[in-house]
């Protein structure tokens, strides 16, 4: 495949990794400067991504779109595509549910471009084997080349919209799931005061154990504003499933509340983030 021109809304932290990906296999990559923010053009700039200023630019240049942005944005990001009279290949990476995913698609398609559905495994793509792109869609290859030559891994799942989403839904769904329901015992615990009791019995079959789950649940503090809305769509998906949704629906109040700590210079003490979610 000859390298295309690709833009990439919007290159936050892991979007500059697909960008850089995709440069890595030949492409030139561009984005929109207009009311981002001075974190976001500095990645671009140190990646060499062109800026095209408005979106109209960037939909009339390029032969491809990326979209990775918080999920309860998807919708607005695809619409103003779509406004933009952009006809080639639309690429939808986002945490969002199979349903939403489909309703997307039915617009963008209708619209004249051609909808891939996306969802990214793993943190941001600069090692090899450590992110995961999953593709569905009738030009789900095509996508997939902008890749060929790494660290991301892309694997193609078939026709199917939503099937991609779907599996990014599932596999989230424990991951970060099992990290909020953790992240709620250590609060009831503290609540309770048997915070150190239960520390005690945890490392009675893993010495490891109380250590490294108070360092996974700091770890999430910096994105917990996003899995929030991930949680939501996990939610749902599990209501379309026929399964209950309670169980994220709790976990994405949990981030909520952990939300507070988005942009802090530091991951935060563990006494602060029960405090947190104990509404301290």
């Amino acid at each position: 495949m000859s390298p295309q021109k690709i833009g990439i809304l919007h290159p936050g932290e892991m979007g500059i990794s697909i960008a850089a990906s995709a440069q890595n296999s030949g492409n030139s990559l561009s984005w929109v400067s207009t009311g981002r923010s001075a974190a976001t053009r500095a990645r671009a700039e140190k990646y060499g991504l062109q800026d095209t200023e408005t979106l109209d630019s960037l939909c009339a240049q390029c032969a491809a779109i990326i979209c990775i942005c918080p999920p309860h944005a998807a919708e607005e990001i695809a619409h103003q595509v779509i406004e933009c009279g952009f006809t080639g290949i639309y690429l939808d990476a986002n945490a969002i549910s199979p349903r939403r995913v489909g309703q997307i698609a039915q617009e963008v398609n209708a619209a004249g471009a051609s909808f891939v559905d996306g969802g990214i495994i793993g943190g941001p793509a600069w090692k090899p084997d450590s992110t995961w792109l999953y593709l569905t869609g009738p030009r789900a290859q095509e996508a997939a080349d902008f890749f060929s030559a790494g660290p991301l891994v892309t694997n193609v799942l078939g026709d199917a919209i939503g099937k991609a989403s779907a599996l990014k839904m599932c596999f989230s769904a424990y991951s970060k799931g099992t990290t909020a329901l953790l992240a709620a015992v250590l609060g009831a615990a503290e609540a309770l005061g048997v915070r150190d009791d239960l520390n005690r019995q945890w490392a009675q079959g893993n010495a490891n154990f109380p250590a490294s789950t108070a360092e996974r649940v700091r770890g999430s503090t910096a994105k917990a504003w996003r899995f929030s809305g991930e949680m939501e769509e996990i939610a749902v998906t599990f209501q379309d499933a026929g399964l209950p949704g309670n169980f994220h629906a709790a976990a994405a109040e949990i981030y909520e509340r952990l939300a507070q700590f988005k942009d802090a210079p530091q991951l935060p003490q563990l006494e602060d983030v029960l405090a947190a979610i104990l509404g301290g």
